[in-house]
């Protein structure tokens, strides 16, 4: 997972995220965070699946020739089951690490609705509701399901319609898919800054109650509700 993280967003990418974000909030009391995980969950239904889908077809194709060999019949069960298993535990290891046949396997349904509840945890997690007027903005990024998501405090969802973080998360998807990643960012940053800058200008008294960017080597830990 660290060297996935490295990857996608390295070590001058996130310092230039954090001044990003250090700029925006120098012109707002609202809080911005950035969270980037490596994926919002560890999908093992979806590795199980992937080792079913290639590893029974090729059992059943080496059964009869196995049977043959060890002159126990095309159609001994034995031998079906002793090809599968091992089968089955080679190709769930490899569909658990290797992210492109993993997503063959999950519904994008599923992935819409693991990144927001993930999102969401994290939100409550890194205290982002415990702002002084519940203005803290979190721009969650899941490398793995390619997905982006934001979230705003109460105090910011009175001001600030909803509809207006789909620009935000289309600035960010559309870098990824480039290849610039810490590009949009900072470019998303910068959209949310102004949007914060016009609602919530700054006070002398403010200060930054949170951090700038969150970096996670692992998908959160959520516990089944």
């Amino acid at each position: 997972m660290k060297d996935q993280m490295g990857r996608f967003i390295s070590k001058a990418d996130r310092d230039k995220i954090e001044s990003c974000v250090r700029e925006a909030e120098s012109r707002t009391r609202g809080e911005i965070v950035v969270m980037v995980v490596p994926a919002s969950d560890h999908y093992p239904v979806a590795a199980l699946l992937g080792a079913t889908a290639f590893s029974l077809p090729v059992a059943v194709a080496l059964t009869p020739a196995l049977g043959g060999l060890f002159w126990a019949g095309p159609s001994n069960m034995w031998i079906f089951l002793g090809t599968l298993i091992p089968l089955l535990l080679i190709c769930h290891e490899a569909v658990r690490r290797i992210p492109f046949l993993k997503r063959w396997f999950i519904r994008a349904k599923e992935i819409e609705e693991e990144v927001q509840e993930a999102a969401r945890i994290q939100f409550f997690r890194k205290g982002l509701y415990r702002t002084r007027d519940e203005i803290g903005v979190l721009i969650y990024i899941s490398v793995f399901e390619r997905r982006v998501w934001v979230l705003g405090d109460r105090g910011i969802n009175a001001v600030i319609a909803e509809e207006r973080w789909n620009d935000v998360v289309a600035t960010i998807t559309r870098a990824i898919k480039d290849g610039r990643p810490a590009e949009g960012i900072c470019r998303a940053v910068g959209e949310v800054g102004r949007m914060l800058q016009d609602a919530f200008p700054i006070r002398e008294s403010d200060q930054n109650e949170l951090g700038d960017l969150m970096v996670e080597n692992e998908p959160p830990r959520i516990m089944p509700g």
